[in-house]
């Protein structure tokens, strides 16, 4: 029986404010996020977050750095806490393009039902509309939920963020590698440091990696790119015959898989495979598939890997990007 923490008192509006956190204020933001998560999967007998917290925190950090006006905090006065304020709640945006992603929105349990989630998310969003990307582009406006959290999703889908996709947690070892089948005949996968080694291999990557990303996402993150190679992710680019790139991919020792981007969806199982057995993870690997890519989630079952029980919900007011081609960093950085 998980023992029950005293609930403090809520606090009146008079004594809270908002403002951009202050890169000494992650880990607060952190101890906010697990305790909102332990909050509403303790009762679904799930075990409690584990207290590491360094690769959240370089994920904070560098959604503060990207988009450090939509990296915003609801505080507190408390005279116990060392700057005489404490986090309550959070979230955190970026803005690639068109793109506007939340990639978080948490609460104190305690101070859930007192429109914190709806006062930050009118901080760190946008209003829809068009933009100046294109004529008539219009501004997307995103989101991943876990699925367990109906009162939340209800809230994002009257911002007109209604769930579309659910996306899948894979976890596991290709212990049946046959399952993913080979790369297409006339593929070959290049490693990105034989890429960067050539002559103009940065500008030629760069624009391989960026043009993939704008057929499939809907928009170019280099800069997540940058912060996902920062983080031991190792990528292949994947050229046809006649040299031209068809997809690229990224597997790191520490499991993660992703992004992957494929010209032609019948590539996506077959780059999916090679990433996975071209590194040896340290545990199990976790990628996060799209319902929609129903061949890769099949053949990565066949292959060994099972799924999470609760799936994330992938939430927008715009199509913006073709799931069945594309598998996203993470549910909070797509």
């Amino acid at each position: 029986m998980p023992v029950t923490e005293p609930r403090r008192p809520i606090p009146g509006p008079d004594s809270l404010s908002f403002r951009p956190v202050a890169a000494s204020e992650l880990a607060a933001c952190a101890a906010v996020w697990r305790d909102s998560i332990n909050h509403y999967t303790r009762p679904q007998g799930r075990a409690d977050i584990p207290p590491e917290i360094a690769p959240l925190l370089r994920l904070y950090e560098h959604l503060r750095s990207t988009d450090p006006e939509r990296f915003v905090a609801a505080f507190v006065a408390d005279p116990a806490a060392e700057r005489g304020e404490r986090v309550v709640a959070f979230g955190a945006a970026v803005r690639r393009e068109r793109l506007s992603f939340m990639s978080m929105l948490f609460v104190l349990p305690e101070m859930q039902g007192h429109g914190l989630g709806r006062a930050i998310m009118d901080l760190i969003m946008p209003p829809g509309g068009l933009t100046s990307e294109g004529p008539g582009d219009p501004l997307v406006r995103a989101t991943a939920t876990d699925s367990a959290q109906p009162i939340s999703n209800a809230l994002y889908a009257t911002y007109g963020l209604v769930p579309r996709v659910p996306l899948l947690n894979l976890i596991g070892l290709p212990e049946r590698p046959e399952a993913f089948g080979d790369l297409p005949s006339g593929i070959t996968a290049v490693p990105f440091a034989d890429v960067l080694a050539g002559a103009g291999g940065d500008g030629r990557l760069a624009a391989a990696i960026d043009a993939l990303d704008r057929e499939t996402l809907g928009v170019a993150h280099p800069i997540d790119h940058d912060f996902v190679r920062r983080e031991g992710r190792r990528g292949w680019l994947y050229v046809g015959p006649d040299g031209t790139p068809v997809a690229y991919g990224y597997a790191g020792e520490a499991g993660r898989v992703g992004p992957i981007a494929c010209r032609d969806d019948a590539l996506l199982t077959a780059t999916l495979g090679h990433v996975m057995q071209a590194v040896r993870p340290r545990g199990a690997f976790a990628v996060w598939l799209a319902g929609s890519a129903d061949r890769a989630v099949v053949s990565a079952l066949h292959a060994g890997f099972r799924l999470d029980p609760w799936p994330v919900l992938l939430c927008w007011d715009h199509p913006f990007v073709d799931l069945a081609r594309y598998v996203p960093i993470s549910p909070g950085l797509l």
